[in-house]
Parts: C-alpha cells; structure tokens; sequence
C-alpha cells in the first residue's frame, strides 16, 4: 500500500524532530546530571536560578520528546500503518503488542512524573528531586522508544515507496 505524499512528510518532519529532541534532551540531562545533583542542590533552586533554568530546560525537553513520541509519532504511525485511530493508553498498547515498547505501564508511570517536575516542585523539593533523578534515569526508555519507532518509519516509508500505486 502506498502512503499518501501528506503522510509520508508529516512522518519524516515528526522524526526529524524527534533526531533533534533526543539530542536537545541529552544535551540537558548531561547539563543538570553531569556533576552530582544533590537534593540540597534542588531545595536551594530559588538562590541558584542557573541551575533553576537547567533543570527547567531538562524537564520541559523530556516532557517535549514524550510528547512528540506518544501523543504525535506513535498515532502517526500507527494511522499510516492502517491501524483505527484509538486512545493514547490503547495506542502504548499496541506498541507494547508490536515489540516497539517494553512497557505501556512504565510509559505511563514516567508520563505521571511530568505533574512532579512541573507542579508539585513548587511546594516539594523531595519530589521534585526524585522525579528529576527518575526521570534521568529512564532516558534509556524514551530513547529506545524513540530509536524502535524512528526504524518503524523507515521500513514503512522504504517500503511504502517501492509499492506500485
């Protein structure tokens, strides 16, 4: 089956965007995690509004590349592969299904520290300390995602432009 000529470019920018996502993301996570944080480091943020804007660059680039993959890439793909658009936990689902994603539930669970990063660390340093350092540990997730779901693209359109209309 042949993809429209919409789908296939909107698939190709989604994963230029997720290529340059990853690196944005690495290059934060290297920025806020290259020397020890310390939680007495997080509970200080307000005297240290360099750090503040590492930390907010990392959170905001994690909670972007989520984004891009689960709720833009993943359906995208998902459509172009014939699949009935469906709801986001049923879309994780189906990549769980696929082999493209170890864990729907994990995937969620790391979806969940996006409320701790952004929200509760105004009232929480703890919080805040252990979803960053979470989340930090988890890039491997995204990244893996990403990387399985970026092969995924490829194949199709590799395959989607050797078929005969």
């Amino acid at each position: 089956m042949k993809a429209p000529q919409e789908t296939r470019e909107r698939l190709k920018f989604l994963c230029r965007v997720v290529d340059k996502e990853v690196k944005h993301l690495d290059y934060a996570s290297r920025r806020v995690f290259g020397g020890p944080l310390s939680y007495e480091d997080v509970e200080k943020l307000d005297a240290a509004p360099e750090l503040a804007m590492r930390i907010e660059a990392f959170v905001s680039r994690f909670c972007r590349l989520q984004d891009t993959l689960g709720d833009k890439l993943l359906p995208e793909l998902l459509k172009a592969l014939g699949e009935p658009y469906s709801a986001f936990i049923i879309n994780l689902d189906k990549a769980e299904k696929y082999g493209w994603l170890e864990s729907a539930e994990q995937w969620v669970a790391l979806r969940q520290l996006r409320n701790q990063m952004i929200h509760e660390y105004i009232e929480d340093s703890q919080t805040l300390f252990d979803a960053l350092t979470t989340a930090n540990a988890n890039l491997d997730v995204l990244k893996r995602f990403a990387d399985v779901l970026l092969k995924q693209v490829a194949d199709f359109l590799a395959r989607s432009s050797s078929d005969k209309a």
